[in-house]
């Protein structure tokens, strides 16, 4: 098994090209070609996750954080970084993280959390901006179904629960072969007339180039003509945080203490109830305060996520409930997703949830 094999399958769920600017997702330390003994999955690269990773003979480590956020000047092992990712290097373990990216994407995080608590109808609660990008494409009829297929398995066409969606709309194309030119109808030097389907789908930014050289791939033109309209639409699949119903009306006490053993937290920080019961509930692994007021514009009435500032405490009064449940509480399903991608994909493939993949914070309560 390649290295490559194994981040591909993760990418498939979690493109890199989703991770926020600030984010250093993808692959830390390795080679893509190298092959892999086994994987551990963990929320957070320590001393204790690479040692655990020896000793079951893995010599990949995939993590939810990634190890090193900011560019290093130097490799001393002077920090507690810079003496992890030498102490990988130097027995061999490649460290892969799915940061941010895994963050955004439906079966993430958020939805991860929002399965635990039996949450139905659940939607992304502040969907990706300029992501989407439409493509135009004009095909003569008789391979206009040719042009779609390619176009849809190359990832175009996804909206929501559908897939292979497209405009189609039926014309007539002119073109004027000149000289070397090998048309595919008409004659060199002859106005053609042609009955063409133009064809409009949408696709993220990320798969157009792989969109467009699959339809050019099929086309029958010497010069396929399309255009491309980046989109104002925000991708609806794609974004923070994420919203649902509960199946029944709970009590606000009850449920607050169902979240607490759900998610295994020793305590749970929350603004001054401004409800009895909660119906609806927003929530965002890990730091989610900045998405408050998408939580409040959902109708939601409680909103879960970690490492709220005291003051948003006081923005909430009054319009939400919200709950801090802590950081590692809220993420340590990251370790379940990637495992589960993973050994669905390659089910003889020896992966393992780390075991000394742990909190750092300790409650006194």
């Amino acid at each position: 098994m390649k290295l490559k094999d194994i981040t591909s399958a993760i990418e498939e769920l979690a493109p890199p090209a989703y991770q926020e600017d600030y984010d250093n997702a993808g692959l830390l330390t390795g080679s893509p070609d190298m092959e892999v003994t086994g994987a551990l999955f963990c929320v957070d690269v320590t001393d204790e996750v690479l040692d655990e990773a020896l000793e079951t003979g893995a010599n990949l480590v995939v993590s939810h954080h990634p190890l090193v956020f900011r560019p290093l000047k130097k490799l001393t092992g002077a920090t507690r970084v810079e003496r992890l990712l030498l102490k990988a290097v130097r027995n061999g373990l490649a460290l892969y993280a799915a940061h941010t990216n895994l963050d955004s994407v439906e079966g993430g995080v958020s939805f991860a959390m929002a399965d635990r608590l039996g949450l139905r109808n659940v939607r992304v609660l502040s969907p990706r901006e300029n992501d989407l990008v439409k493509i135009a494409v004009y095909t003569p009829e008789a391979y206009a179904d040719k042009v779609r297929e390619a176009l849809a398995q190359a990832g175009a066409g996804h909206i929501g629960k559908y897939d292979a969606c497209s405009f189609n709309v039926c014309g007539e194309g002119t073109f004027r072969a000149g000289d070397g030119a090998r048309p595919f109808v008409g004659e060199p030097g002859v106005l053609h007339r042609e009955r063409e389907v133009r064809t409009e789908t949408i696709v993220p930014r990320h798969r157009l180039r792989a969109a467009v050289e699959a339809m050019r791939r099929v086309h029958p033109y010497e010069e396929a003509a399309y255009d491309l309209y980046p989109l104002a639409n925000p991708n609806p699949s794609v974004g923070f945080g994420a919203v649902g119903d509960l199946e029944r009306e709970e009590p606000l006490a009850d449920f607050l203490q169902r979240v607490k053993k759900v998610f295994g937290a020793e305590a749970v920080r929350y603004s001054q109830p401004d409800r009895e019961t909660v119906r609806k509930v927003a929530l965002c692994g890990g730091s989610g305060g900045s998405l408050l007021e998408e939580a409040v514009r959902s109708g939601a009435d409680v909103y879960l996520t970690a490492d709220v500032k005291y003051d948003l405490f006081y923005a909430a009064r009054g319009r939400i409930v919200l709950a801090d449940i802590g950081h590692f509480e809220s993420e340590y399903f990251a370790i379940d997703i990637l495992y589960d991608t993973v050994t669905k994909k390659f089910p003889n493939f020896a992966a393992c949830k780390s075991t000394k993949s742990i909190n750092p914070i300790n409650y006194l309560v």
